[in-house]
This record gives structure tokens, C-alpha cells and sequence, in this order.
């Protein structure tokens, strides 16, 4: 059973930065992309930042030169960095990932973290 922890929300001032983690546990096989989704309420639940096996990224244009996706795979952690918060980017930021569990080659799987508070003041 493949289980992910984040880690690294609170609450900071505009402006300011904070990183989030999240660490898979349980066995893997294969880890294929990682990525930072964040919900603020009354909204819908959106992609802020991918990466994939290769290391290619994704990010919302909205977050586009403030937040930086990485990965470590020998941790199977993912990380966001972000940077110039603004108020608007308060949400709920959940980790997600795709990945073959177990020991050997089967179906992928998608997987989601609890979620993690972030609030960012003015």
C-alpha cells in the first residue's frame, strides 16, 4: 500500500516563501509523474505544478517564476517551493502521484497526499 505524507504548510505573509514535501511509503516499482494540486474553497481542485519521470515540468501560469517543482526519487519525495506568496495562492495544496506499486511491472496507479494548509496573509 502506497501512502503520501506532506509536509511544510502553515501560514506565512505575502511575500514571503515556504516548501511543502511529500513522501511516498510502502513499496514502489515505478514512480512516473509527481505533481502539487491546491484547492481554495468554492473552487475547483487545479494542477499547480508536474513533473515526470524525465524531469520535465509543468506549471499554471498563475505560478509561473514563484513556485519550483523537484523530485528525489532515491526518497520517492516530491517537493513545491514557493516563493512571493500572495494571498490568492491560500489553499489546501495536495501531492499526487503516479506509480506501479509492488515488486514487479503492472498497473499504474494514481495517488493523493491528505492535503496541507496553506494560508497566505496580507
Amino acid at each position: 500500500q502506497v501512502q503520501l505524507v506532506e509536509s511544510g504548510g502553515g501560514l506565512v505573509q505575502a511575500g514571503g516563501s515556504m516548501r511543502l514535501s511529500c513522501a511516498a511509503s510502502g513499496s514502489i516499482f515505478e514512480l512516473y509523474a509527481m505533481g502539487w494540486y491546491r484547492q481554495a474553497p468554492g473552487k475547483q481542485r487545479e494542477l499547480v505544478a508536474g513533473i515526470d519521470s524525465g524531469r520535465s515540468t509543468y506549471y499554471a501560469d498563475s505560478v509561473k517564476g514563484r513556485f519550483t517543482i523537484s523530485r528525489d526519487n532515491a526518497k520517492n519525495t516530491a517537493y513545491l517551493q514557493m516563493n512571493s506568496l500572495k494571498p490568492e495562492d491560500t489553499a489546501v495544496y495536495y501531492c499526487n502521484l503516479q506509480a506501479v506499486p509492488g515488486g514487479a511491472w503492472g498497473p499504474s496507479h494514481d495517488y493523493w497526499g491528505q492535503g496541507t494548509q496553506v494560508t497566505v496573509s496580507s
